[in-house]
């Protein structure tokens, strides 16, 4: 089966570095037109976007921080004027919890990244969806992380909005499918990524690569391995499946 995204919009927060890039990428090569979303590099944004662009694709970069009510209003309206549609959203922009018991853990941190990791989510959903209904099919990818499997101690904040963003996918399934909307989730393992490296080197101060020898099939996975479960997702590959959620983990530890 040939995967074509052939006329389809994609937003794709968080777009302009690690797995946001190779999540534009993958979906630009598939065919689809990419909006990337980006807080503050400019020049990453639109280094992403020249590649989609040689691939024959339209991409435009839209500067916003999601967890800004009146920010995520103008990025979708921006994106559905520029563009002329919107059926795919990739709710992928994330931050790193400080690494605090919650007995020390700062009560500004918690509702950041709260608002980052599941109400963002929930906001650009919300406004993506009159757009999205109209489409002969759209669809919706939470990057979530497999650190709900766990909830491991020190990470309460990342592990609460991780948690609630996959509550919010599941509900959506359910609500959305009626207008032909599909909505999955995507959990990565540590991946090859800057928050990835700076994780490790602070917990550790090891480089991330000295843990492939120890990783599932020999590497710590990257961030092409988590944009072609989103791929598979979005695509005419995936004709059925609503409300899963995908496990990046090269089968667990």
């Amino acid at each position: 089966m040939e995967i074509s995204l052939k006329g389809r919009v994609a937003l794709v927060t968080g777009g302009s570095r690690g797995i946001g890039r190779a999540v534009s990428l993958a979906l630009a090569d598939a065919g689809a037109d990419v909006a990337i979303n980006y807080r503050r590099d400019d020049k990453a944004a639109e280094g992403v976007a020249e590649e989609i662009r040689k691939l024959g694709r339209r991409a435009e970069t839209y500067a916003a921080s999601v967890d800004d009510g009146d920010q995520a209003a103008s990025l979708v309206e921006a994106v559905v004027k520029d563009f002329g549609s919107l059926g795919i959203l990739i709710n992928n922009a994330g931050i790193a919890s400080r690494g605090q018991t919650v007995a020390d853990t700062d009560p500004a941190e918690l509702e950041r990244v709260i608002r980052v990791h599941s109400l963002a989510p929930h906001r650009l959903s919300q406004l993506a969806l009159p757009t999205m209904r109209q489409e002969e099919r759209a669809d919706i990818v939470m990057i979530s992380s497999v650190a709900t499997l766990s909830m491991g101690p020190n990470g309460a904040p990342y592990n609460m909005g991780k948690a609630a963003m996959e509550a919010l996918a599941l509900t959506l399934a359910k609500e959305e499918r009626k207008h032909g909307i599909r909505t999955n989730i995507v959990s990565p393992s540590l991946t090859v990524t800057e928050m990835g490296t700076r994780l490790v080197k602070a917990r550790s101060g090891a480089d991330i690569h000295d843990l492939d020898a120890t990783s599932p099939f020999g590497r710590v996975s990257v961030p092409e391995d988590v944009a072609a479960a989103v791929l598979f997702f979005v695509s005419n590959a995936n004709p059925y499946c609503n409300g899963q959620k995908l496990n990046v983990d090269g089968g667990g530890a």
